[in-house]
């Protein structure tokens, strides 16, 4: 998974890979954050939400905690939902927004036939941690048609040369995924990668259904804290598009929305409206420190995902392949 930053929720941290919700934990819901830019549009006929989170200079990059760049993010509610036709809406948007986003990074770049390598990162194995694989596995390649049916078969069709690799985790390989990358590179050639992993948030909402595109690259594996080399144009050579959708959550970020939830119950009723105001009224490292005391030494350290993320992963994973299909066919 994807470095996960860290979210500022009083003076205690609650990780999230999402910059959207990294900039939402500053004062004032996300307010004016110096070096750092904000658009939101919004799709009625569709339900999607998108927000442009840009981080223009490196004061933003301080703030922020991420890099320099643009972090665009869609948000469906009925992304986590089986319904085929909504999702083929989903893909049609999200194939608009990576054709925009390929457009700029590719700027300049003058080729015949568009070279793109796709990097299905994570663990097939793992279902929150599966949609990388799932998506390569989804995904139609053409490069190897070059060398079946010739070297002008891809141009004269005006089809691009896609290919694609899972390359696995350490654990497996015994290899960092830099590594792995950096040699297929070497030998293909492509213009740029589009790199798919599954991310963390610091909402329950948002998993399943919130998908984050960036021009900044990826941290494999840093997700679950197994910090690993990134992926970037300066370590690859080439661009690196990132798209990651949010399928765990940390406990640390379920206690504080836990806390909100309580609050807002047991000020409903006149009897335990004394007990809201007083746990309403602890800031909210207090609160935190009262639930982690409860719940710690039961749960410690935790990451938690919904009871139906397989399916969940499933029909996000074509969308996601789709939207990939329709940004470069």
């Amino acid at each position: 998974m994807e470095e996960m930053e860290k979210s500022r929720i009083g003076q205690f941290e609650v990780r999230t890979d999402l910059a959207l919700e990294e900039r939402e934990s500053f004062e004032g819901d996300g307010g004016e954050v110096s070096g750092v830019s904000l658009k939101e549009w919004d799709r009625k006929q569709t339900g999607v939400k998108l927000t442009e989170v840009r981080i223009l200079n490196e004061q933003g990059a301080k703030a922020m905690g991420k890099p320099m760049g643009t972090y665009l993010t869609l948000e469906a509610d009925r992304l986590s939902k089986k319904d085929d036709e909504y999702h083929s809406e989903i893909s049609d948007e999200l194939g608009t927004q990576l054709k925009k986003l390929m457009d700029q990074m590719l700027k300049g770049q003058e080729r015949e036939t568009l070279s793109v390598l796709v990097v299905g990162l994570g663990n097939p194995s793992v279902t929150p941690d599966s949609l990388g694989p799932r998506v390569l596995n989804n995904l139609q390649v053409t490069r190897h048609l070059t060398g079946e049916y010739g070297e002008d078969f891809l141009k004269k069709r005006d089809l691009p040369a896609i290919s694609g690799i899972i390359p696995g985790v350490m654990a497996q390989t015994g290899m960092e995924t830099a590594e792995i990358l950096k040699g297929i590179i070497h030998q293909t050639r492509p213009q740029m990668l589009i790199v798919i992993d599954a991310l963390a948030a610091r909402s329950v909402r948002r998993l399943g259904t919130t998908i984050q595109l960036t021009d900044t690259g990826i941290h494999p594996g840093s997700g679950v804290g197994n910090h690993r080399h990134s992926l970037t144009k300066d370590s690859l050579g080439i661009p690196v598009l990132a798209i990651g959708v949010p399928t765990v959550v940390g406990a640390a970020a379920i206690v504080h929305d836990t806390v909100s939830a309580l609050i807002n119950a047991l000020s409903q009723s006149e009897s335990t409206k004394a007990t809201g105001k007083w746990v309403g009224d602890m800031d909210s490292e207090e609160q935190y420190e009262l639930i982690r005391e409860l719940l710690e030494p039961e749960f410690g350290p935790l990451y938690v995902t919904p009871p139906d993320i397989d399916e969940t992963v499933k029909q996000l994973s074509f969308t996601i392949s789709e939207g990939i299909h329709r940004a470069v066919f």
